[in-house]
């Protein structure tokens, strides 16, 4: 018969004492591993709101505590479960889309109509069949009834391409009914007040976003040598995101930039008066057009509209600055000469103005003008300077103008 026996395993002394310094030096390691690191405090984790969505995480650990793992196990199932069943409040579930414009957090992403437009739509019938015709332009003229005449041959150079906007300085629009366009056109109505103040109020770049060109032009232009279609044509050959006609040269000229050529359809600089220009791809040899006639790019208009200061109503010193809002601006920036106008120079809103100190109406208009023009300039330069020093940068020399 076999004998039963068991299998003993004896080991060395050596092998056991290895094995109990291995796990000594381990766990001696361990701990020094753990409190070397800062104690961890919950609330301080950015975690993404799709993974902890309305988690209010209260646990703060201070240095004579540790990490409670607890606590972080209970957070990450609160999670879970707010990721399976959403709190309602009032009935409605609990919704925070930052992508949304600000104010609108709380609007499912879906719903949020942050743009706008001119369009105008009918009382009754389908909203989706309002609209034969989206027009991909928006022209604005600020007028006064004495300019009627002046302002119907402007508009009728645009086609039904082209929202019509007009803005009364002199408070009266029941007069323009008289013009069948009058009818189709937007007509806002605040007294004495000038072009830029009406453009920053109501062209905010969220409300002309689906016009691909803006005209913001004066009322005392002349047209007759101008087609729009064809200076849209112009403006995008050319690459031009900010733009104005050419100036009739016997009319109202003020710059040499703005004079039109007869032998070119576009121009992009000029030659000044000695002195006048510090660099050739600087204003007012180049990368500058005038304020009384400007075209702008959906684009441009989003960073001119932004720089347009609330109460510099005349926009004085504007055409010095629009370089600013593009790149390269010499090359973006230009005159469309084929398709030019005359400034009949027409002072009607210097008009609007009040006599004080024996001074004309417009004496006072022209006078705050300039004023505005230096408030502008320190404006930007500060406002330049104060950036460069923010970032730590030191320019060369400075670019306001």
């Amino acid at each position: 018969m076999g004998t039963f026996g068991r299998s003993v395993i004896v080991r060395k002394p050596n092998e056991t004492m290895r094995l109990i310094v291995t796990i000594s030096v381990g766990l001696v390691f361990g701990f020094l591993i753990g409190i070397s690191f800062p104690t961890l405090s919950i609330t301080k984790l950015n975690l993404p709101s799709s993974l902890l969505p309305n988690v209010d995480i209260t646990y703060i650990g201070d240095k004579s505590s540790g990490f409670s793992t607890q606590a972080l196990l209970d957070a990450l199932s609160s999670a879970k479960d707010n990721r399976t069943q959403a709190q309602n409040l009032n009935g409605t579930s609990k919704i925070w889309a930052p992508s949304n414009p600000r104010g609108a957090e709380r609007l499912p992403p879906g719903i949020v109509a942050a743009e706008s437009d001119f369009y105008l739509h009918r009382l009754w019938g389908k909203p989706s069949e309002d609209l034969t015709i989206k027009p991909k332009y928006l022209v604005t003229f600020t007028v006064g009834c004495d300019q009627k005449k002046n302002i119907d041959a402007a508009v009728k150079k645009f086609s039904e391409d082209f929202t019509i906007l007009l803005f009364h300085y002199d408070g009266r629009t029941t007069e323009w009914d008289e013009f069948e366009w009058s009818k189709r056109a937007i007509h806002v109505s605040v007294r004495r007040q000038t072009k830029w103040w009406y453009a920053k109020r109501f062209l905010h770049p969220d409300i002309v976003a689906p016009y691909d060109y803006i005209f913001i032009w004066d009322e005392d232009l002349g047209v007759e040598h101008f087609n729009a279609e064809e200076y849209i044509r112009l403006v995008r050959k050319y690459g031009l995101e900010i733009s104005q006609p050419g100036l009739e040269p016997n009319k109202g000229l003020t710059w040499q930039m703005t004079k039109r050529r007869g032998d070119r359809e576009v121009h992009k600089e000029t030659e000044e008066k000695p002195g006048w220009c510090t660099n050739p791809h600087l204003p007012p040899c180049a990368a500058f057009v005038e304020i009384m006639a400007p075209v702008f790019s959906r684009d441009a208009w989003r960073c001119v509209w932004h720089m347009l200061q609330n109460d510099l109503v005349h926009g004085w010193g504007l055409d010095f600055a629009l370089r600013r809002c593009v790149e390269p601006a010499h090359e973006k920036i230009g005159v469309v000469d084929s398709q030019w106008i005359v400034h009949q120079t027409v002072p009607s809103l210097g008009n609007q103005g009040q006599a004080e100190n024996g001074k004309a109406p417009w004496e006072g208009v022209r006078e705050r003008c300039k004023k505005e023009w230096t408030m502008f300039r320190v404006r930007m330069t500060n406002a330049e300077k104060a950036y460069y020093k923010e970032m730590g940068i030191v320019p060369t020399n400075s670019t306001a103008n």
